[in-house]
């Protein structure tokens, strides 16, 4: 009787292993949803305990010199009023004047240093900015890194005491974005189609690996 309890129990344990992977989202997938996404559903609020997952992979992730440096101040909806003016999307797009009205991200992340910033922080920064968004796609949001902010607004409107590094938007994304394979000589801009599919080109892994 024992023998068929203890024998039930792993069948039972393993059943639910092979179902959880199942339901889990492999890296692959996670990084080809993780695109940066410049329009969000205006329905959609980013609640604070999903904003604090988010932030808690940075207790988790490599650090140079594991110094720890950086510092996040979250912003929720009702605080977006803040950034909102003083950052810009869509570079490269200029003539489309994104975000679309309505579309506009409501909460954020603002990155910042504890210390002055040097060759160590940056690194500290990508691999902490791609670890939250990878997070972010994972619970099933969407974001942006946002580098073309006015620094000094953001600083005042928030009371930080440190310049602001990066700024990441997050939210719940309404685009339709796509991979398109390059050669490294390719031009490599974003662009849109006339449905608004927004195209990203990423040079393909032949031309990246070095012979």
């Amino acid at each position: 009787m024992a023998d068929n309890y203890l024998e039930k129990k792993m069948e039972d344990y393993k059943a639910r292993t092979v179902t959880s992977s199942r339901n889990r989202p492999s890296f692959a997938k996670l990084l080809r949803k993780n695109r940066s996404h410049r329009g969000y559903d205006p329905s959609f609020v980013v609640r604070e305990d999903q904003m604090r997952r988010i932030l808690a992979v940075n207790r988790m992730i490599p650090s140079a010199r594991n110094l720890q440096a950086l510092r996040f101040r979250p912003v929720l909806h009702d605080e977006a009023h803040k950034v909102l003016p003083h950052i810009r999307l869509g570079g490269a797009l200029p003539q489309l004047n994104l975000p679309y009205p309505g579309t506009q991200p409501e909460a954020f992340i603002v990155i910042c240093s504890a210390v002055a910033p040097d060759h160590y922080v940056w690194i500290d920064l990508g691999i902490a900015a791609q670890s939250m968004l990878l997070q972010a796609t994972e619970i099933g949001l969407n974001g942006i890194m946002i580098g073309a902010f006015d620094k000094r607004a953001v600083q005042e409107a928030l009371r930080l005491e440190r310049e602001p590094l990066l700024v990441i938007a997050l939210g719940k994304g309404i685009e339709q974005i796509e991979l398109v394979d390059i050669h490294a000589e390719e031009p490599r801009a974003y662009y849109r189609d006339e449905q608004g599919v927004h195209y990203v080109p990423k040079v393909c892994l032949e031309d990246l690996i070095l012979k």
